[in-house]
């Protein structure tokens, strides 16, 4: 009998390549949706909660942050519409500067009328003269985009705490983050302008993440609690933690990149690109004095060293206890290089210093529940002229294994393109399994 295709990974985007195929997935963790997973927490209970507490008073949060559906193509936000109502909102960001108190909308680039008209006028200047030869690091394109006065106030500072350090040594992003528009920051400089960036506007599941991946996985095969230990290309087998094994033929995997390598026993001749993983703490709270209504916070420098805070419940109140006055939802982010995972007691002092800090600012008061999530692959990079993504692809795909998804395909991606790019795999292995089927294969 001819081994099955497969699936590794019930994430975003193996759900959408199930969906479209009819093949089964294997999954590490319990439940599907990966990092795009909510759960819930009851004050006085440390053990987290598949689904709200009986009483109703239990916070709502997601293992890795909140994650907001951005941009997508307008077919595939119609489909993720078969399984759950979207609310559509407007983003509300700001850049917070402790030292000073100041808080200026996002992106700072288009409202430099905050900085006061010195600063402003000197930063725009700055942007009009920036040279047009490409630059090969993401700290030398932020510098000749946004002068130097910007890059010292904001961009540097948050960059090294976003990239971990690596924004010396990192190939630019592309200019959706950053978006460099000199009309509207000559606009900016003198009053306020729309909204701008990749994410101006954003949907979200009324009934959380959770129940979004949970019913688009409804219809297909998952086998849970299956983690790969190994994969035997000779002979084509998936071996798992928990002694089983599986042949396949085709394997199409949603695992990091680096990690796909390395369970395959496979090289290239060039050094990886790099990753940083992210420390996520979820806390719910009494709400403070000064608490924004903001749905995100851009930190340029802050004692802890985090970079950003998320409000969910400035999003969407139903990630709060059915008693919600006076309270917050918020989660904090924190990122470190690939391979440098704080320790139980690190992370207890860090938790304990991020508190101190956000009720110091206002933005919290007494703490009613707090839990760290540690993402190990959040963010990808790129090194300049490095061409390991494509060597890395190109052999695997040699052997029948077909990475996609914001991980497997090593890309900066959201939902929606994520799904996009699920739907569209599992079409073609679909399309291919009927062609050799008809040529009696």
């Amino acid at each position: 009998m001819r081994p099955d295709d497969v699936i590794l990974g019930a994430g975003m985007t193996g759900i959408a390549v199930a969906w479209s195929s009819g093949l089964a997935v294997y999954e590490a963790e319990a439940r599907p949706g990966g990092i795009c997973r909510s759960y819930h927490l009851r004050p006085g209970l440390k053990t987290p909660l598949a689904d709200p507490s009986e009483d109703g008073e239990s916070y709502r949060f997601e293992i890795g942050g909140g994650h907001w559906i951005f941009g997508g193509d307008p077919l595939v936000l119609r489909f993720m519409n078969r399984f759950a109502s979207m609310k559509r909102y407007q983003r509300r960001a700001v850049v917070h500067f402790p030292d000073s108190g100041l808080t200026v909308p996002y992106p700072l680039q288009y409202h430099l009328h905050h900085l006061g008209r010195d600063a402003a006028e000197r930063a725009l200047g700055e942007m009009r003269k920036a040279p047009d030869t490409p630059p090969r690091l993401l700290s030398a394109w932020l510098e000749q985009s946004f002068g130097p006065t910007l890059t010292s106030l904001f961009f540097g500072p948050f960059h090294e705490a976003y990239t971990a350090g690596l924004w010396t040594e990192i190939a630019p992003q592309d200019g959706l983050k950053s978006p460099v528009n000199l009309a509207m920051a000559a606009q900016g400089a003198t009053g306020g302008v729309q909204t701008a960036g990749y994410n101006s506007s954003f949907l979200y599941p009324e009934q959380g993440l959770a129940g979004f991946a949970e019913s688009m996985a409804s219809s297909s095969l998952i086998h849970y609690q299956k983690m790969v230990t190994s994969i035997d290309l000779s002979t084509r087998v998936l071996q798992f933690q928990d002694g089983a094994s599986v042949r396949f033929n085709t394997l199409i995997s949603t695992l990091p990149l680096h990690r796909m390598l390395d369970l395959c026993r496979l090289t290239v001749d060039e050094p990886p690109d790099p990753h940083t993983s992210v420390l996520v703490l979820n806390i719910g709270a009494i709400r403070g004095a000064c608490c924004p209504d903001s749905h995100w916070v851009y930190v340029p420098r802050s004692r802890s060293r985090f970079h950003r805070i998320g409000f969910y419940s400035n999003v969407e109140t139903s990630f709060l206890p059915s008693r919600s006055e006076g309270r917050v939802s918020i989660y904090v982010e924190r990122a470190f290089r690939a391979g440098s995972r704080p320790s139980l007691e690190e992370i207890a002092a860090y938790s304990n210093a991020v508190i101190e800090e956000l009720q110091d600012w206002g933005f919290i008061g007494p703490v009613e529940v707090l839990d760290p999530s540690w993402v190990e692959v959040a963010y990808t990079w790129r090194r300049p002229e490095s061409r390991w993504r494509e060597k890395a692809l190109q052999v695997l795909s040699s052997f029948d294994v077909v990475m996609v998804g914001r991980y497997g395909a090593w890309q900066f991606q959201g939902i929606a393109d994520s799904i996009r790019d699920g739907l569209m795999a599992g079409a073609c292995l679909r399309r291919d399994a009927a062609g050799s089927l008809s040529n009696g294969g």
